[in-house]
């Protein structure tokens, strides 16, 4: 059951453990994009701008969201924007395996923020992945690798 005593772990989920994951996530799909000649820009939250270095930015609500946006790539390949596309999930799954062999190698010692880092990496590969249309041109990035595969549509923001 939860009660008061589970707000720390809480509040260290939400305010840590969560925003490290969607960093990754959007780190994944900004490194494919640079890879790809592309000039990435990462925005991190939501609400007022805190912090912006270079073409980073960090906004208030830090927690909520994040989204990559990227101009035109080297050599116009639709198998190149796939791989953007599923970039944010390759670095959660690729994070997954470092930290459990981390665990494993006995660097990392078994804790309840790693527990919850795993978990939180496969909630967003699993529901990045399904191919779902959010909004008028706002798909998920399952969608949007099936909609450039087959079709060629090119989304150049991602979440």
């Amino acid at each position: 059951m939860f009660t008061l005593h589970d707000m720390g772990t809480f509040a260290w989920a939400f305010f840590i453990t969560l925003p490290l994951t969607i960093i990754i996530h959007i780190a994944g799909h900004a490194f494919f994009a640079f890879l790809f000649g592309a000039k990435p820009k990462v925005e991190i939250g939501s609400g007022r701008k805190l912090i912006k270095v270079k073409h980073v930015q960090i906004r208030h609500l830090y927690f909520i969201n994040a989204s990559c946006k990227y101009d035109s790539i080297r050599n116009e390949k639709r198998w190149k924007h796939a791989l953007i596309y599923a970039g944010g999930s390759i670095f959660n799954l690729s994070s997954i395996f470092v930290v459990n062999g981390l665990i494993h190698f006995g660097i990392f010692q078994k804790h309840l923020f790693f527990y919850q880092f795993v978990y939180f990496s496969i909630y967003f590969i699993f529901f990045s992945l399904l191919p779902i249309q959010y909004a008028n041109n706002w798909a998920s990035d399952g969608k949007a690798i099936y909609e450039v595969l087959r079709h060629g549509k090119i989304y150049n923001e991602l979440d």
